[in-house]
This record gives structure tokens, sequence and C-alpha cells, in this order.
């Protein structure tokens, strides 16, 4: 226990001083316990907004989150276990056909995920549109489908850091969200509990990202890697491209759809590259392996069917549907589809991420609060990607929605997140930078 009071460590915070891992810990226990009120915590974390972390208050933070509940034991699971974490884009759903695939290439992954909110979709709204899957299992549930299957996709548990679901409240509310050190902790803590010995990050950047900028993104990745690397564990991040939509679809059933594709030996090009970029990094956390014979595996579990079919094994064991695999007709399906046409001809030179991924928000594809319904049948279905050419007339997207007065009040808007011109600009890598 510290000597300050509870007062005294938010003013210290807030005068620029740097807080003791046991003065952190005070804190979060506190919040916890009851002693500390929200409104006591949302100062703290305004104070943390302006004051930021050093990198050891940021890893006492992490540490006391994580503590505040379970953490889970999987050393009975004689298989590395790496999980990956995306800071959220649009029309990314590659965690749906990442993790089966780096299971059936000899890395467990014992994945906990969340729920799209404001204009990135979440990976449990995707899994959740497979008829009678479940993603609020007990732990050990979770722990006997990690050793079973070779991965599990759940949400958070009441009992995993739950420091970390009133702190990310609060910050939602009190404009606190984009702090560094803050979404370090929230990440991190959450990962951390899972049982994992290594993480592979996928910080996006660009338009459709939380971190627009090359420079932020990479203050980021490279916190996350620092802390989690101070936690005991490999950790790297990968900087991936998020200024048009990742693959053809944005929209819970049919990016599902799309990932299913990629397991049975399609999908699109950037989609599969991405998927093979970060199962390359965590059989390289995992196994040691060099990137040539990890792709190998990868592309081997895709040719061979065991990545699809370590997909249905988890899809049965969480109560869903294992059919959809084969037969992804049975995902839902919205009524209509409508398509948006290019009203010139040219080359697609930009797609805006961000507004598409905001109208996905406006037909129901996403939520804008925690507790909203979504409806997972709604989308929107690229025609193009930017280089391609397109005449006028042509579609540039096809609209999934349930009527036609949804799509008239939509289409003029999903138009206009289109660019097109005499050129494309200069292809980008998919990886723009490794930080290991």
């Amino acid at each position: 226990m510290t000597t300050m009071n509870l007062v005294e460590l938010i003013a210290k915070k807030r005068d620029g001083g740097e807080l003791t891992a046991g003065e952190v810990g005070d804190l979060v226990t506190a919040l916890g316990d009851g002693r500390l009120a929200d409104y006591q915590m949302s100062a703290f974390l305004m104070a943390v907004f302006f004051r930021g972390m050093s990198a050891d208050e940021t890893v006492a933070l992490t540490e006391a989150m994580l503590r505040s509940g379970d953490v889970v034991d999987l050393s009975h699971i004689p298989r590395p276990k790496v999980d990956k974490h995306s800071t959220g884009g649009v029309g990314d759903k590659v965690s749906l056909c990442l993790a089966p695939l780096v299971a059936a290439s000899g890395v467990a992954v014992p994945m906990v995920s969340g729920r799209g909110l404001g204009h990135t979709g979440g990976t449990l709204d995707k899994l959740e549109a497979i008829p009678g899957f479940r993603v609020d299992l007990d732990l050990e549930r979770y722990r006997r489908i990690v050793e079973d299957v070779g991965v599990c996709m759940i949400g958070q548990t009441a009992r995993l850091a739950p420091a970390d679901k009133r702190m990310y409240a609060l910050r939602d509310v009190t404009a606190t969200v984009e702090s560094v050190p803050l979404i370090v902790a929230s990440i991190l803590s959450k990962k951390l509990a899972e049982g994992i010995d290594g993480l592979v990050l996928d910080v996006k950047v660009g338009r459709g990202a939380f971190m627009k900028s090359l420079g932020r993104a990479r203050e980021l990745a490279d916190a996350l890697v620092r802390v989690g690397r101070g936690a005991g564990k490999r950790v790297s991040a990968l900087l991936t491209p998020m200024d048009e939509p990742l693959g053809l679809t944005i929209g819970n059933s049919i990016e599902t759809r799309e990932a299913l594709e990629v397991l049975r030996g399609g999908g699109p090009e950037d989609l599969l590259e991405c998927t093979l970029a970060l199962g390359v990094e965590m059989l390289r956390n995992g196994l040691g392996l060099e990137e040539g014979e990890a792709r190998a595996r990868l592309r081997r579990a895709i040719a061979s069917g065991e990545g699809a079919r370590v997909m249905e094994r988890m899809i049965e064991a969480q109560g869903g549907d294992p059919r959809v695999v084969e037969h992804p007709e049975r995902l839902p399906s919205a009524e209509l589809r409508v398509p948006v046409r290019a009203t010139v001809s040219g080359v697609v030179a930009s797609i805006d991420a961000l507004e598409l991924g905001l109208v996905g928000v406006a037909m129901g594809a996403g939520r804008t609060r925690a507790d909203q319904p979504i409806d997972h049948a709604v989308g929107i279905e690229l025609a193009v990607k930017v280089g391609a050419t397109i005449a006028a007339g042509e579609p540039l997207a096809i609209v999934h929605v349930r009527s036609e007065e949804a799509a008239a009040r939509l289409e003029e808007r999903i138009g206009r997140a289109f660019t097109v011109g005499d050129a494309a600009p200069a292809p980008r890598p998919m990886v723009l930078e490794a930080i290991r």
C-alpha cells in the first residue's frame, strides 16, 4: 500500500508526476472494491490523457488491470499459444480465417475478441452471423476447446480483466479513448489474461483506422510491443494499411462468407495476403519458423482443407452450424442486392474506408452504442478495388439491404466514397512496417 491517499495519487498524475507500480495498483484495486468512485477514475484518466505515462507506469497499469480478474492457465496444453489483435478497420475479417489456419499449422490460438463499435467491425458480430454460434462461453469450456480443437474465439467474460471493462466505459464517455498508454493497457490486459505465450498485433494505418498517420501507428505499436515484452510475452506488431476497405465486403454475414472463401482457397488477394502475413508472424512467435517455412505451412493448411476442417470443429464446439464452411449460403442473407453505379469512366483512385464503415453503421451492420442490436445480413459488397478501370454505368458496389427504400437512402453516399480519376496511386505493400 502507498502512503498517499487516492486523491493525492490523482493529483500526482495531474501534476505530471510518475506513479510507482504500487500506486498504480492501488488505484485499480480501489476502483474494483468501491473505494474509488467512477468520477475519480475519470479524473485520473483525463490526467493520463494529458500527462501521459512512462513505460514503467504503463506496464504497472497493464498488470494491475490484468490481475483485477482471472488469468487463464493453459500451461497444460503442450502447443505454443499465440493470439492476434487488430486495432480495427473496415472489412477486417482476418481473425476468422487466420485463427483456424494458424491452429492447423501447429500453434494454438486462444482468442478473446470484441464487438464492433463506431465505423469498425467486430469479430464477435461476424461469428454470431453463423447460426447457433456462441461467444459467451465460460472459461472452463474455453480451455477445453483450445485444448481439443486448437482454437476458440469468445468475448470478454466478467472474470477477465474486469477493471478494463469499467475503465473503457469511462474512457468512452470522457473523450480519453485515444490515449496511447490507456489503449496499450486495455488491449494487453485482456490479451495477457487469455493464457497466451505470444501475441501479434495488427496496427491499422490510414483513413479507416483509428491511427490515421504512420507516426501515430508506430508510436502505438512500439508501446504495445515494449509493454507486452515487459510482461514476459513474445510480442511483435505489423503496421498494415487501412485507407480502402480490406477485401470486398463490409457487413457481418458477407464478411464471414468472404473469410470462409479464404479457407477454401479463394478470397480477395489483399485479404489473403494480410492473413498470410499475420499468420507468418504468429508462427514465428510460436514456433520460431522462418518466413518461407511459415508461409508454406499456412498455404498447405489451405490447400489440404485442414484449416477449413479446424474451422468446422471450432464452430461445432461453440454451438454453431459447421455446414456453413462448405455451404455459406446457410448464413443470413438480405433480400435485395442493389447496385451503386459509376457516373463517370476512369480508374478508381481511392475508396474511403471510413465513409463506407459509417454507411455500414447507418444501414444497421454496425453500432454506435454497445447495447445496440445489429442486422447480420445487411452490408456493402465492393465491385472494384483501387486501381481498377471502370466505365460509367458499371457497378462500384452492391448494397445488401432489406428494402429498396433503404438502398435509395444510401446510394448517393456510397457513390461519393469512390473517387474515379485518370490514374491510380502507386500500390502500397500489405506490411508497411514490422516491429519486433
